[in-house]
């Protein structure tokens, strides 16, 4: 390797260390194998809730849209 480029270290401090106390103690290892990642949201929940806020605004009050605004800028501002 250059001297310019250094080696990419694991960010899994702790991961690394038992990894080290087991490899220099000679204990068995077993490899973890992750299961695959489960998408995070619902689609047909996120398309929904792309929906709430368009038909929130359009059945709102223009007195309450700024009822709302007013208690948003005294929690904002601490008043």
């Amino acid at each position: 390797m250059s001297e310019t480029h250094k080696p990419r270290h694991s960010a899994d401090v702790a991961g690394n260390a038992n990894r080290g106390a087991l490899s220099d103690t000679g204990a068995a290892q077993e490899e973890h194998v992750a299961e695959p990642m489960k998408p995070a949201k619902d689609p047909a929940a996120v398309s929904l809730g792309r929906k709430g806020g368009v038909a929130r605004a359009a059945t709102m009050t223009p007195e309450r849209r700024a009822e709302i605004a007013r208690k948003a800028a005294a929690k904002r501002w601490g008043k």
